[in-house]
C-alpha cells in the first residue's frame, strides 16, 4: 500500500499535488453553489475546503504551493485587467465621475477603519492580519493575493493572513447586502419614485447610439450640393448609406450630389437626429427592397488581425468597395460608425451595399468565427511578461526602508489594463471571448485560493477556537458596514444618485457579485448593473494596489 500512502501524503509527488488540488477545487466549487438565505460564496468556498484539507495534514512542499499560488494569482489579475481595460478610463466621464468619487470614498474609509482598529487594539492584531481581515471584509480575493505577495517581499514569517480573510469573508457578504438595505431606510427611499425617475431619464436623455431614419430632401439650400459639403455645412457626423434618385438606388459617396426629392437612409447619433431632419427634410417610409437595385445589409465579424487598430476613415469603404458602414457592435453595444472609430478584433460591422460588394468586404474583414474563437495566447503571455518586469521595478520612497514594488499582482494588473485599452495601437489582438476570459480567471483564482487554504489550514482551527477568530469577525464587520453606510448616505443625499444605481455602486465598490445579484433581483431595470460596471474597474484596481501598499508602507 506504499503507492496509496505516497499518493495521499507525499508532498513532493506530482500525482499527490494534482490529486489534492483537484479535490479541493472540485469540492469547493460544488459546495460554493449552495445558497443560504439566497446567498452563496461561489468559488471562495475553495479556500475553506483547502483549509480543511490542510488541517488534516493533506499538503505539499512549500515551494510547489507558492508557485501554484503565484501563477494562479497572475492569471486571475491579468484577465481582470483585460476585462476592465477598455472601460477603465471612460468610466470617469460625465456621471461616472461622481459615482467613482463615492466608490473612492468607500475604499479610503475601509482602509481608515482598518488602521483605526489596528492602532486601537494596541498590537493585539498584527497589521498583516488586519489587512487580511480588510480583504475578507470587502470580499476582495485579489487584494488578499496582492497582500500575500507583498509579504513575501518582506520575508514575512508570521501567521497566514488568509485566516483573517476567511473569518471576515462570510459576514462581509452579509454586511454588504445589509448596508444596501439599511441605506434605503436611512434615506427613506421611495422605490416607486426611483423607478419612475429611471424611466424618465431613459426617455428624456438621448444616447449616443446609432439612430436610423429615412428622409426626403426638402431644403433648397442643399440642392446641387455634394454630400461632403452638406456634412460640413451641418457640422454633424452622419452616414448616408443609401440614396434613391430618379428611381435608382445607389451607395452615395462624398461626391454624390443631392437634389430635391431624393430619398435617403441616414444613420447618426440619436442626439443629432433632430438637427439633421430640420436641415435636410422630413421623415418618410421607403421600401428599399422593392427598388431596382436592392441593397443588402449584413453584420460582418472583424477577425483579420491586420484590421485591428485601423480607423474606419482610412478604409475608404465607399470609394473602394461601394458599401457603407452604418454602425459597429462591440461587446453587445452598438456604436455609431464615425470616421475616427477604431476597429478592434471581435467587432461586428453593419455593412450596406450590393451583394457582391458586401462579400468583398467580408473577405477583407475576415468574418471567420472559427478564427475568433481561437485564443490569442501570444498577447496574454506578452502581457504577463511585461507585467512581471513592470511589477519587479523597485521604487524608493522617503522614510520607507524597503523599495516598493507593484509585484506579481500590481504589475500584471496595470499592464493588462493598458493593453486592454491601448493594445491595438501596438497591433496586439486583445480580444478574447467572454467564456475564455472567464475560464482563465476561474482557474487562476481557484488555484490561488486552494494554495492559500492548504497553507493556512494547519493552524486555522486553533486560531479561531483558541485565538482571535471572533475578534477578526467583529473587526471585519465594522470595516464592511461603516464605510458603506457613510458613503451610501452621502451618495444618496449629496450626489443625488438614484437608489437603484446606488445599489450597484455599493456592490461594485466592494467587487461583490452576490450583492449585485441581490440588487438585480430587487430592481426592475438595469440601473444596478450600470452602477456596478461604472465603479468596478477603479475599485478593483484600488483594492489590489492598496492592500499591497498597506503592507509595504506600514509593515516594513
Amino acid at each position: 500500500m506504499d503507492w496509496l500512502n505516497t499518493l495521499l501524503f507525499d508532498g513532493s509527488s506530482v500525482a499527490h499535488i494534482v490529486l489534492l488540488y483537484s479535490f479541493v477545487i472540485a469540492a469547493g466549487v460544488l459546495l460554493g453553489k449552495i445558497k443560504i438565505f439566497g446567498i452563496s460564496l461561489g468559488v471562495t468556498f475553495v479556500l475553506f475546503v483547502g483549509i480543511l484539507c490542510g488541517h488534516f495534514g493533506f499538503t505539499g512542499d512549500t515551494p510547489i504551493l507558492n508557485f501554484i499560488q503565484d501563477f494562479g494569482l497572475i492569471l486571475f489579475v491579468f484577465c481582470i485587467g483585460l476585462q476592465v481595460g477598455p472601460s477603465f478610463f471612460s468610466s470617469f466621464k460625465k456621471g461616472g465621475l461622481s459615482m467613482n468619487v463615492v466608490a473612492l470614498g468607500i475604499v479610503v474609509l475601509n482602509i481608515a477603519v482598518a488602521l483605526l482598529l489596528y492602532y486601537s487594539l494596541s498590537g493585539r492584531v498584527s497589521l498583516p492580519m488586519m489587512v487580511g481581515v480588510l480583504c475578507g471584509a470587502v470580499t476582495n480575493t485579489p487584494g488578499l493575493g496582492a497582500a500575500n505577495e507583498a509579504l513575501s517581499q518582506l520575508e514575512y514569517s508570521g501567521p497566514q493572513i488568509a485566516m483573517g480573510y476567511a473569518c471576515a469573508y462570510p459576514l462581509g457578504v452579509i454586511g454588504i447586502i445589509g448596508s444596501i438595505i439599511a441605506v434605503k431606510y436611512i434615506c427613506r427611499v421611495n422605490l416607486k419614485k426611483e423607478e419612475e425617475e429611471i424611466a424618465n431619464q431613459e426617455s428624456a436623455n438621448p444616447h449616443l447610439k446609432p439612430f436610423m431614419m429615412h428622409l426626403e430632401v426638402h431644403n433648397e439650400a442643399i440642392a446641387g450640393k455634394k454630400l461632403l459639403e452638406i456634412r460640413d455645412m451641418l457640422s454633424r457626423d452622419f452616414v448616408c448609406s443609401r440614396i434613391l434618385q430618379n428611381g435608382h438606388v445607389s451607395i452615395p459617396t462624398k461626391d454624390t450630389v443631392f437634389n430635391l426629392g431624393d430619398q435617403l437612409f441616414i444613420v447618426c447619433a440619436e442626439d443629432d437626429s433632430e438637427a439633421i431632419i430640420a436641415f435636410i427634410g422630413s421623415r418618410i417610409e421607403v421600401d428599399w427592397d422593392s427598388q431596382d437595385t436592392p441593397m443588402v445589409s449584413r453584420r460582418i465579424l472583424v477577425t483579420q488581425s491586420k484590421m485591428n487598430g485601423k480607423q474606419l476613415g482610412e478604409m475608404h469603404f465607399r470609394t473602394m468597395y461601394g458599401v457603407n458602414v452604418t454602425r459597429v457592435n462591440r461587446s453587445g453595444m452598438d456604436l455609431f460608425a464615425s470616421r475616427n472609430l477604431t476597429l478592434q478584433i471581435g467587432d461586428r460591422v453593419m455593412v450596406v451595399g450590393p451583394q457582391d460588394a458586401v462579400e468583398r468586404v467580408a473577405n477583407l474583414l475576415g468574418n471567420s468565427l472559427k478564427r475568433l474563437d481561437h485564443p490569442n495566447i501570444v498577447t496574454i503571455f506578452i502581457g504577463i511578461f511585461l507585467g512581471i518586469l513592470f511589477g519587479s521595478l523597485p521604487v524608493a520612497f522617503p522614510g520607507v526602508p524597503t523599495p516598493v514594488k507593484l509585484g506579481l499582482a500590481g504589475g500584471p494588473l496595470i499592464v493588462a489594463i493598458l493593453i486592454g485599452r491601448f493594445g491595438y495601437k501596438l497591433k496586439l489582438v486583445t480580444y478574447t471571448t467572454l467564456s475564455a476570459n472567464l475560464m482563465l480567471r476561474e482557474i487562476g483564482i481557484a488555484l490561488f485560493l486552494a494554495s492559500v487554504g492548504i497553507k493556512a489550514g494547519a493552524n486555522f482551527v486553533q486560531t479561531v477556537v483558541e485565538g482571535d477568530g471572533l475578534l477578526y469577525v467583529g473587526c471585519g464587520f465594522l470595516i464592511t458596514i461603516i464605510p458603506l453606510l457613510v458613503m451610501g448616505v452621502i451618495g444618496r443625499m449629496a450626489y443625488k444618485i438614484n437608489y437603484f444605481t446606488l445599489m450597484g455602486l455599493l456592490a461594485g465598490s466592494t467587487t461583490d457579485p452576490p450583492a449585485l445579484a441581490y440588487a438585480n433581483q430587487a430592481a426592475s431595470n438595469n440601473a444596478p448593473a450600470v452602477g456596478y460596471s461604472t465603479v468596478y474597474p477603479l475599485s478593483m484596481f484600488l483594492r489590489i494596489l492598496s492592500a499591497q501598499l498597506l503592507i509595504l508602507f506600514f509593515a516594513s
